[in-house]
């Protein structure tokens, strides 16, 4: 049985944050979070009408074997992208000494403007202001340098090539859908032929941007204003800047043209895509193995990204047969 947070307890956190006279009238458990909880509190007699409640708790956890990034890394994270000029929810309270509860917790404030990926479907032409801002927040970001890849609290001095940590987990998620699935385990091999050559063809590198690692336009949230605001950023990291843009053109399909930037490595882009695409196999399937609740939107994205690998491997196969004149 999951163990969400109880309203009780939600007030509790709310009222650390805003003062014991704030009255709590309803709590609201919203979907979509794998990692953390995430709870709408409307209020009254405080600084706005609604927070939201990030809890990062086991009970929340539906990854399997995997720690919640926990609240650290949340703050660390708001504190680097801010610096380098991304919007991310302002932090009204946060606690992560396990003292008073069982979680990390913080309390930040509610963004009312819905999100991104709701207003491109509604008014692409009225978001376009905010699909051009993040386009300079972006570029903004991906201009923060660091000589080494990690998470903005753990850089990993002296690890191994990104495309080597690239191909390992890529090869692995393969070897795991194949455990899965027929077709990627009638595939397997070739798949796994295809990721070396790739990350062969890369050349080195030796500095990395400021990236949100998992950018699609459901992450950008909008405030009052319209203005475009990052959330689900606990994954912020130090990595190749054609990681973010694969994955940004993965999920914003034809609004990406306003998010592309000039001297991407196309070779890096090329291990990326079908790296990308057989985590987004295994890690759906992976979490299938447990008790998430919206599994047909899980196997939907399995099923979306297995395709797209094996044409991936199809374009390759193809190109590599020799041309009958």
């Amino acid at each position: 049985m999951r163990a969400f947070a109880e309203d009780g307890e939600t007030a509790g956190i709310v009222r650390d944050a805003l003062g014991a006279r704030v009255q709590v009238l309803g709590v609201e458990r919203l979907r979509g979070g794998s990692h953390k909880g995430v709870y709408r509190v409307r209020t009254a007699g405080g600084p706005a009408d609604s927070v939201v409640v990030y809890r990062w708790a086991a009970g929340e956890n539906y990854w399997p074997g995997e720690e919640p990034a926990g609240a650290e890394a949340f703050l660390a994270a708001g504190r680097r992208l801010g610096e380098a000029g991304a919007r991310v929810p302002r932090v009204l309270h946060a606690d992560t000494s396990r003292e008073r509860y069982a979680a990390d917790v913080a309390v930040v404030e509610d963004l009312t403007g819905g999100s991104l990926e709701d207003a491109l479907a509604a008014d692409p032409a009225g978001a376009a202001g905010a699909l051009a801002e993040l386009g300079g927040m972006l570029a903004a970001m991906h201009a923060v340098r660091s000589p080494a890849y990690g998470t903005v609290l753990a850089p990993e001095e002296g690890a191994p090539p990104r495309e080597r940590r690239v191909l390992d987990s890529a090869l692995r998620d393969t070897d795991e859908a194949a455990r899965r699935d027929p077709r990627i385990a009638a595939a397997r091999t070739a798949l796994r032929d295809l990721l070396e050559e790739l990350a062969a063809a890369v050349p080195p590198r030796t500095g990395y941007g400021l990236i949100h690692g998992e950018l699609g336009p459901d992450h950008v949230l909008l405030d009052a204003a319209g203005h475009p605001v990052l959330i689900d950023i606990e994954g912020a990291k130090f990595s190749d800047v054609e990681a973010e843009h694969v994955f940004l053109r993965l999920r914003f399909g034809p609004h990406y043209a306003a998010l592309a930037a000039p001297g991407l490595d196309p070779r890096r882009m090329a291990l990326y895509e079908l790296a990308m695409r057989l985590q987004l196999v295994a890690g759906p399937l992976r979490l299938l193995d447990g008790d998430f609740p919206d599994r047909a939107a899980m196997r939907s994205i399995a099923e979306h990204n297995l395709q797209a690998a094996l044409a991936l491997l199809a374009a390759a196969t193809d190109r590599s047969r020799p041309s009958r004149r």
